[in-house]
C-alpha cells in the first residue's frame, strides 16, 4: 500500500518523495496523467463561476452544452444526443433503462466475465457468478454469452431489449472480440430490433489508439457509454444515443431518468479540456507506437503473453502468486500496477497516454527487475 503525498504527470509520490510510475491511471481515468494544467485551470474557472444548480432542464448550463456539442462532434452522426451522469455504472444504468423503455422489451444479454459496474443493474450484467452471488436477487431476464461464439448469436431474438458489450473486455484480462464477431453482432441486433450497447468506459478517448475503440471495428452502436477518461480526473459519466431513442425518456413518465449531480458543471468543464487535448494534440496517433515499445522492452522468460490494444495491456505471468509478487515488487522498485477483477494471471499496463518513450523504456526496466526477483 502506497501513501500518496502528491501526483504529477505519470508519477505518484510518497511522503518520502519516492517516485512511482503510475501504470494504472486510476483504472484508465487519468489519461493525461496527474495535475494536467488545462484540466485544472478549466475546473478552477468553473468553480469561480458557479457550481451545482439544477440538472432537470430548468437552466441552460454552458459547460454541459459545450461538452455535449464537442462529444457528439466526435461520435458518428447518429449518436447525436448525450445524457450526463456521475460514473460508468450510472451510464450503464441509464443505457439499459433507455433500451427497455424504447424497445418495450425486457430481455437483456451480456457476456461471460463482463464488468459494467457495481450498482444493482450494472452488477446484474456482470458475467462472473462469484462477484454477484451475495447480492441476489438481481435483475431478471439477464443472460450471458461467450465472446466470439457465433453459435450463440441465435439466442438474441425479437424479445431482446439490448445486448451490452465492452468493446474490449477489460476486467476479463483484456479480451478482444474479432471484427467478424462484432459485425455479426451488429447484424443480428439489426435483424431482431435489439439495441446494441457498447461499454467504452475503459476503452474510450484514445486508450486503444483510436478516439473510441468501436472505430477499430467499423460498426456503430445504438447506445454507447463513457466515463473514466471522459472527466480528465473528475467524476463524470455519459451515454449517447440517437435523439429519437433518447426522447423515450421524455414521456411515460416525464423525467424518465434523473440524477441530481449528473453533469455537475465543474466536471463537464474539466472534461471538455481533457477530451479536446486528447483529440487535438495528436496524442492518440502515438498510442500504437507506445504499445509497440512496451512489447519490445518487456522481453522476459516469465512473460507468457502480452495481450491488448494500444495502452490497455494484460501481461500474462502464469498465476495469481506471480501477479501479486509483481505488484509488491513494483512498489519496491518504483512502479504501480494491479490485477484484473476476473482474470488472476496477468497484471495491468494502462499508463497515461502522454507517457514518453523514455518513460516506457525506464519503467519496462523496472518491471524486468521485478520479474527477476520472483
Amino acid at each position: 500500500m502506497v501513501e500518496v503525498e502528491r501526483a504529477e504527470g505519470v508519477y505518484i509520490y510518497g511522503p518520502d518523495n519516492k517516485r512511482y510510475f503510475d501504470l494504472i491511471s486510476g483504472v484508465s481515468v487519468s489519461s493525461l496523467g496527474h495535475g494536467f494544467k488545462p484540466v485544472i485551470d478549466a475546473a478552477k474557472q468553473q468553480l469561480d463561476t458557479y457550481t451545482h444548480l439544477m440538472v432537470y432542464g430548468e437552466f441552460i448550463q454552458s459547460p454541459q452544452v459545450h461538452l455535449a456539442e464537442y462529444l457528439t462532434g466526435l461520435l458518428p452522426d447518429r449518436l447525436n444526443s448525450v445524457y450526463f451522469v456521475n460514473s460508468g455504472s450510472e451510464a450503464i444504468e441509464g443505457a439499459i433503462k433507455l433500451a427497455k423503455r424504447y424497445s418495450g422489451r425486457t430481455k437483456m444479454f451480456s457476456f461471460n466475465n463482463a464488468y459494467h459496474g457495481s450498482s444493482h443493474g450494472a452488477l446484474s450484467l456482470c458475467g462472473n457468478e462469484d462477484f454477484k452471488n451475495s447480492f441476489r436477487p438481481l435483475l431478471p431476464e439477464v443472460y450471458h454469452l461467450e465472446l466470439n461464439n457465433f453459435n450463440q448469436l441465435s439466442d438474441i431474438d425479437v424479445n431482446t431489449a439490448c445486448v451490452v458489450l465492452e468493446t474490449i473486455q477489460a476486467e476479463a484480462g483484456v479480451q478482444i472480440p474479432s471484427k467478424e464477431y462484432l459485425k455479426a453482432m451488429r447484424k443480428k441486433c439489426d435483424e431482431t430490433g435489439a439495441l446494441l450497447i457498447l461499454d467504452e468506459i475503459q476503452t474510450g478517448f484514445g486508450r486503444t489508439g483510436k478516439i473510441f475503440a468501436f472505430l477499430h471495428y467499423d460498426i456503430v452502436p445504438d447506445i454507447v457509454c463513457f466515463a473514466k477518461a471522459l472527466g480528465g480526473g473528475l467524476p463524470i459519466g455519459a451515454f449517447a444515443a440517437p435523439k429519437r431513442i433518447m426522447d423515450s425518456f421524455k414521456t411515460n413518465p416525464v423525467l424518465g431518468h434523473i440524477t441530481t449531480f449528473g453533469g455537475h458543471p465543474v466536471s463537464p468543464a474539466a472534461s471538455l479540456a481533457a477530451i479536446k487535448h486528447i483529440n487535438e494534440s495528436g496524442i492518440v496517433e502515438q498510442v500504437k507506437a507506445k504499445e509497440n515499445l512496451f512489447r519490445k522492452y518487456l522481453n522476459h522468460p516469465k512473460i507468457i503473453e502480452i495481450r491488448g490494444e494500444g495502452l490497455l495491456l494484460a501481461v500474462e505471468v502464469g498465476g495469481f502468486d506471480n501477479v501479486m509478487s509483481i505488484v509488491k515488487k513494483g512498489v519496491d522498485t518504483g512502479f504501480i500496477t494491479d490485477w484484473f477483477i476476473f482474470h488472476d494471471s496477468a497484471f495491468r499496463i494502462a499508463p497515461p497516454l502522454n507517457i514518453t518513450d523514455s518513460d516506457i523504456k525506464e519503467v519496462c526496466g523496472l518491471i524486468i527487475e521485478a520479474l527477476n526477483q520472483i
